[in-house]
Order: structure tokens, then sequence, then C-alpha cells
């Protein structure tokens, strides 16, 4: 009986070192099973960090690189605006001198000088004094504004020499439409048209010089 009791506390004991055993070794599997789960994760991540890195670099190069095509765009603007500047005050001078040559010729005056002698008789006669009075002052206005342009133009084109000669000629004959106007009026002295007269003379002698400065004097 006692030999039975030694022997199944034996058994017992034994059985309690194998399952100790088993124990530990499951524990150890365990841990290499995890140990290796962690290393495969690690070299999984591994890729995804180089990923990263790369995708980073490349963001920063297209944003260093940004500035740079934005500044290349701006420089190609400025070439192209500078170019086109260049042409636009190289034909403007020309396309400008072109224009006054063609205005300040003597036939595109004379033709000025016809349509506006034309519009004269074309417009509406006026019945009353004082509507008369108006018109023959704005025709007096109107012819005058031409004459000093001449003038100017002339200016331009004559010599010294000729042009003081010119001067002293225009100033005579400023002296004899003012007299010439006076005198056309003096009839009419006391009278309802007195003052009619004396501008529609002063309109009609500024028409006539206008004519004769551009025939004699103007190139």
């Amino acid at each position: 009986m006692q030999s039975t009791r030694k022997l199944l506390f034996v058994i017992s004991i034994i059985g309690l070192i194998i399952l100790a055993g088993c124990g530990n070794s499951s524990e150890e599997s365990k841990t290499e099973s995890n140990n290796e789960t962690s290393t495969n994760h690690s070299a999984e991540s591994e890729p995804d960090e180089d990923a990263n890195k790369s995708s980073k670099e490349t963001d920063e190069n297209q944003t260093e690189s940004a500035p740079d095509q934005a500044e290349k765009h701006d420089q190609e603007t400025s070439s192209e605006n500078s170019a086109s500047s260049t042409s636009d005050e190289k034909t403007t001078p020309s396309s400008e001198n072109n224009s006054e040559a063609v205005e300040d010729t003597k036939e595109n005056y004379l033709k000025k000088l016809n349509e506006m002698e034309e519009a004269d008789k074309n417009k509406e006669a006026k019945t009353t004094i004082t509507e008369m009075e108006e018109q023959e002052e704005a025709r007096y206005k109107n012819w005058d504004k031409t004459l000093n342009e001449i003038y100017s133009v002339l200016k331009e084109q004559l010599s010294t020499k000729n042009m003081d000669k010119l001067k002293e000629e225009q100033r005579q004959w400023v002296e004899h439409r003012t007299e010439t106007a006076k005198e056309a009026s003096l009839e009419y002295e006391g009278g309802s048209t007195e003052a009619l007269e004396y501008v529609a003379t002063q309109a009609s002698l500024t028409k006539e010089r206008c004519y004769t400065l551009v025939a004699n004097y103007m190139e």
C-alpha cells in the first residue's frame, strides 16, 4: 500500500515537471513568434519610411522649383513686353511723322480750306440780325483758328529769314484787316447791321489770307 502511494507520488512529480517544461517551451515559442512578427513589421515599415522620405524630397524639389518656373515665366513675359515696347517705340515716331507730313502738305490744306468754304455756303441762313451776327462770329473764329494753324506749320517749314519776312507781312495784314472791317461797318454806322458787317468782313478777309499763305508759302 505504501509502495503504491510512493509510486503515485513519483508519477505526479514527473507529470508536474513535464507540464512545467511544456509551459516554458510554449512561452519561448510565443516569445519567438512575437519577435519574428515585430521584426517582419519593422522590415515592412522601412520601405514606407523610404517612400515617405522620397515623396517628401520630391515635394520639396517641386516646391523649390515652382518659384524658379514662375521667375522664368516672368522673365519671358518681361522680355516679350520689352520687345513689344521697343517695337512700338520704333514704329510710333515714324507713324506720327508720316501723319504730320501728310497733314502739312499744301494739297491737304487746300482741300481742307475748300471743304470749310463749302460748309459755310451750305449753312442755313439765319433770319434775325442777332442770329446772323452770331453765325458770322462763329465763321470768323473758325477761319482764324485755321489761319493760326497754318502759320504754325510755316514756322516749321520756312527758314529764319523767310519767317522773319512773313512775320512783318502778317503784322501789316492784321492791321489791314481791322481797318478794312471798320470801314465796311461805317457804311452802316448807327444801324443794326454795323456790327454784323464788321465781323462778316473779318471772316471773309481771314479766309482769303488762309488761301494766300498756303498757296504762296506752304511747301
